[in-house]
């Protein structure tokens, strides 16, 4: 395995459109959202640790969820779990893991990637960041990967490539990045065809990016650059919490990627799914003959197809009548909702909250 690979997992979302299951206090990339035995952090782990040491793959994520990830993966030190003392955003997080890798290895290349995503692939991915990792290692560029859009998707924010530039390897010159669209945009971008869906997964070489810093966040250069004496060792936390407060609520894309004139994409020949509802999970299972899908409910059905049903393992779900409705029962908390209507899952835990306390979201 290449010493000079490193990894920053992602893992400080909450994944509030997964509510019941995900909660502030147990996030659901701690939870197995797909019956597999495995949760999404230990998955995505996983993954990376077949082509990056696992001692090179930091954890980057609250505080508060310290104790879940030490649980979980057992693989890993104290000194790999990178804490976020407050929320502020992707870029400072990514600068602090960065300065942390590159202080440790200057010719460290590394890849950003979300905890609660899923690829089927695993194979054609690593394949996939490697040949990206190849690129970064010889030329101060930044790469990402993008996912060939199947459907006008508003969700996503999206990369245009520049036209009759790509690679031998594939490759692909970015021209922008673009924010969410409208429907009309959307259908505008697949038609035009060189456009790919942003999944958030970046890989460059580690001198590259802190370089990027410098020049287009310069503010924010100096901020996390003046605990460098601090990193990987025992004082480090103390300059964090006192500094880390001070840093600009601001996202990777915005900050570095939509600046700068060096950016590569190469579209992912692996299968690919965000997870960031209960629809997209009901869209990755398999499903029964009623095109129900279900995760650990023993379920008997009559006129009711089209559901995303979850419960603890082993419960009997009896559903009649019932359509294209999200059902998760946990514990405390029942969930019945259409799916055409999950986006406002988010907004019905606001008045869960609102009524009846943090104990339920």
């Amino acid at each position: 395995m290449n010493k000079n690979y490193y990894a920053v997992l992602m893992a400080g979302g909450v994944g509030s459109r997964f509510w019941p299951v995900s909660t502030s206090s147990y996030p659901k990339q701690f939870h197995d959202m797909l019956g597999t035995g495995e949760t999404l952090i230990q998955k995505t782990f996983h993954r990376l640790n077949k082509f990056v040491p696992s001692e090179n793959i930091l954890i980057l994520t609250n505080e508060k969820y310290n104790d879940l990830v030490l649980e979980q993966l057992p693989e890993v030190e104290q000194e790999q779990v990178v804490l976020e003392p407050a929320m502020r955003n992707t870029a400072p997080c990514i600068l602090y893991a960065s300065l942390k890798i590159q202080k440790k290895n200057p010719n460290a290349v590394m890849i950003v990637a979300p905890s609660d995503h899923w690829i089927e692939d695993e194979v054609a991915f690593a394949s996939d960041v490697e040949s990206c990792f190849d690129k970064c290692g010889q030329e101060k560029v930044l790469c990402t990967l993008g996912i060939t859009p199947t459907f006008p998707n508003t969700g996503f924010g999206y990369i245009e490539c520049e036209k009759g530039q790509e690679e031998k390897t594939g490759l692909r010159k970015v021209h922008q990045f673009r924010e969410k669209p409208d429907y009309k945009t959307a259908k505008e971008f697949l038609k035009q065809g060189n456009f790919l869906w942003n999944a958030g997964i970046f890989i460059w070489g580690v001198g590259t990016i802190v370089d990027a810093f410098e020049q287009y966040q310069p503010q924010l250069h100096v901020l996390f650059q003046a605990g460098l004496g601090y990193y990987n060792t025992e004082d480090e936390q103390a300059f964090i919490k006192e500094n880390y407060g001070r840093a600009e609520n601001v996202s990777i894309d915005y900050a570095i990627l939509e600046r700068s004139k060096a950016i590569y994409v190469l579209p992912a020949s692996f299968d690919w799914n965000d997870l960031g509802t209960w629809g997209s999970l009901y869209d990755k299972l398999g499903k029964d003959s009623d095109q129900n899908a279900v995760v650990n409910s023993k379920v008997i059905s009559e006129d009711a197809s089209g559901n995303m049903i979850r419960s603890p393992k082993g419960k009997v779900v009896v559903i009649d009548g019932l359509n294209d409705y999200i059902i998760v029962d946990k514990k405390e908390v029942l969930l019945i909702f259409p799916k055409s209507k999950e986006q406002d899952i988010k907004k019905m835990l606001g008045k869960v909250k609102d009524k009846y306390g943090d104990q339920y979201t």
